[in-house]
């Protein structure tokens, strides 16, 4: 099923002034949220963080964290940036 990947500005932002490398790691976590959903197993230190809360690293220091409501096919990616500032 495809679900739709709905960015936050403060998360655009953010990978706008990141690295190379990093954007192109988000850009293909986006990717895969969109085919296969919020549960990302093979991304590097997935885990889910809580109520509807899931996160990956990017990098040993990027992190990105979205979220997904049950029964909807949308996926909101809230944060991608530094592990000191993640919001969890």
């Amino acid at each position: 099923m495809p679900y739709t990947v709905i960015t936050s500005k403060r998360a655009e932002k953010k990978i706008a002034k990141a690295p190379e490398r990093i954007r192109q790691s988000f850009a293909l976590l986006i990717d895969d949220l969109a085919e296969c959903g919020p549960v990302q197993k093979d991304w590097k230190n997935f885990s889910a963080l809580g109520h509807d809360l899931y996160h990956c690293h990017l990098a040993r220091s990027w992190v990105a964290v979205w979220r997904h409501e049950k029964d909807s096919v949308i996926v909101e990616v809230e944060y991608a940036g530094s592990r000191e500032d993640a919001p969890y």
